[in-house]
């Protein structure tokens, strides 16, 4: 008798018992050898006072089955409830969300016929770190944070999926054309892993041309991988121009635990009438019998599940007329999906799986390269200020020059406005003030920046925060602003 392996299992909110219940009975079907553990996560666990959605017992089921197979749930409005999937996949270190976007052309209309393409969407930070301040009466903030180490691990992933599933290039988009530094060192990360797979292509789009050449021309890509924001975004824009956003499956990779979901909702309107479409969440399942080592059984449950696309059994969300046969309910298309184990696709192409290598990240990992040489070159003090022009701000605070350090610069939103601004040039209440040592290619200590906020202090300026300038091993590790 096959070893079993567990798995933890959420219901969710609104349609997510029906479509897990359909799920499950094609799983069982295929005989998949698995010991089910079920949680209670979402709406239930939010109003029962828990803001995470997930109480902490669940956390036990997860840690000691690794593999989490999760429903859609809904989320209430206010109250200050988190998103139960941003919790998860912070704690537990879900670094590669990966989404398959196929086109299932003739039986779902989509205008990309043979469009086959993966997201790999970094998971854990850029934007999505959520480090926000409110920081003046104007304006907010939103750190975007790239790092080497989740860059590395992300696009190690996309490589190696490629390499697994015989996929033949690897795109990267990012917009470093515009964020050098963040973007750009994802970008930089990128080439250097991609001389690694020579028997890959490799490729990078700006963000912009390469999403309007992703909605176009879906065909031209494979393998996509890109940070969190621009992945977020555009999986859900491959998923809809494929055919529909309610096919896609979704999985959350790890290095020790990782989720499997649909990528849609939890659609409470459609709950309880038996109409859901469980493919989302089948197809998510499948991903997970992947991870685990389940390729044959994958494989039944996938390509009966596209016999029965074939064979035109559709539930309401894709029936079409002209090419669908028989209109049916959630409860049917999962029985129908579980009679034909064992078929395959006559027109589509059917599906062959490798076993997943659980960690991929640890492969051929370059040798770490020695700490550069760090040195503080100045500070950028960021005020809330509104009492005159720049002009005026540039001459109060000019008077403050001292103990090694001048003011060179002051920026507004990323535009600079003293000196020699432009009088055209929008104003807000947040400004950024650069001091730099008084001799070029000085060196600046802290003790000199305590000092000079000190000054600003005692002169009545409100600052709202401090950013060091730093070199590394001499290279500049700040932007210029427009206009410097």
């Amino acid at each position: 008798m096959a070893e079993r392996i567990p798995i933890t299992v959420a219901n969710g909110d609104g349609i997510g018992p029906e479509i897990m219940a359909a799920t499950l009975r094609i799983l069982e079907a295929a005989q998949a050898p698995l010991d089910i553990e079920t949680i209670d996560i979402g709406e239930k666990v939010y109003l029962a006072g828990n803001s995470s959605g997930i109480e902490a017992s669940s956390w036990d089921s997860l840690r000691r089955t690794k593999v989490f197979l999760k429903a859609p749930i809904t989320t209430p409005q206010g109250g200050g409830y988190k998103s139960l999937n941003v919790t998860v996949r912070k704690v537990l270190g879900l670094y590669a969300n990966v989404r398959p976007c196929v086109a299932y052309h003739p039986f779902i209309e989509t205008k990309h016929p043979s469009m086959d393409v993966v997201i790999v969407r970094e998971n854990e930070e850029d934007l999505y770190a959520g480090i926000e301040h409110r920081q003046t009466n104007q304006v907010v903030q939103c750190l975007k944070l790239i790092s080497r180490p989740g860059s590395e691990k992300i696009i190690r992933y996309a490589f190696e999926y490629a390499r697994r599933n015989n996929r033949k290039k690897v795109t990267c988009f990012t917009k470093d054309n515009i964020m050098k530094l963040t973007d750009g060192l994802f970008h930089k990360i990128f080439d250097e892993i991609a001389a690694e797979y020579p028997d890959l292509e490799n490729e990078h789009w700006i963000v912009d041309i390469g999403a309007a050449k992703l909605a176009d021309t879906p065909e031209a890509f494979d393998v996509v991988v890109m940070p969190n924001l621009y992945g977020d975004v555009l999986s859900d824009v491959a998923a809809q121009i494929a055919g529909s956003v309610g096919l896609a499956g979704s999985a959350n990779i790890g290095e020790h635990v990782s989720m499997f979901e649909a990528i849609h909702g939890s659609a409470p309107r459609r709950a309880g009438q038996n109409l859901a479409n469980p493919s989302g969440l089948l197809l998510g399942a499948v991903m997970m019998l992947v991870h685990v080592g389940l390729t044959d059984h994958a494989e039944r449950v996938h390509n009966a599940w596209l016999r029965t696309i074939e064979d035109g059994i559709h539930t309401y969300d894709i029936y079409d007329d002209k090419v669908s046969k028989q209109k049916v309910g959630t409860k049917e298309f999962a029985e129908a999906v579980a009679e034909r184990l064992g078929q395959e696709p006559q027109l589509l192409k059917p599906r062959k799986y490798k076993k997943a290598d659980p960690s991929p990240t640890n492969r051929t990992t370059p040798a770490s390269k020695p700490a550069p040489q760090k040195e503080l070159v100045g500070v950028d003090v960021f005020l809330d200020w509104t009492s005159g022009s720049a002009n005026d701000l540039g001459d109060g605070l000019s008077r403050l020059n001292g103990d090694g350090l001048k003011l060179t610069m002051i920026s507004n939103r990323g535009v600079k406005v003293w000196p020699n601004g432009h009088k055209e040039t929008f104003i807000s209440d947040h400004w950024r003030c650069r001091f730099l040592p008084e001799s070029d290619g000085g060196k600046v200590s802290h003790a000199q920046v305590i000092s000079l906020l000190g000054r600003v202090a005692g002169d009545g300026f409100d600052f709202i925060k401090t950013e060091g300038l730093y070199t590394f091993d001499g290279q500049r590790g700040f932007s210029l602003d427009q206009g410097e």
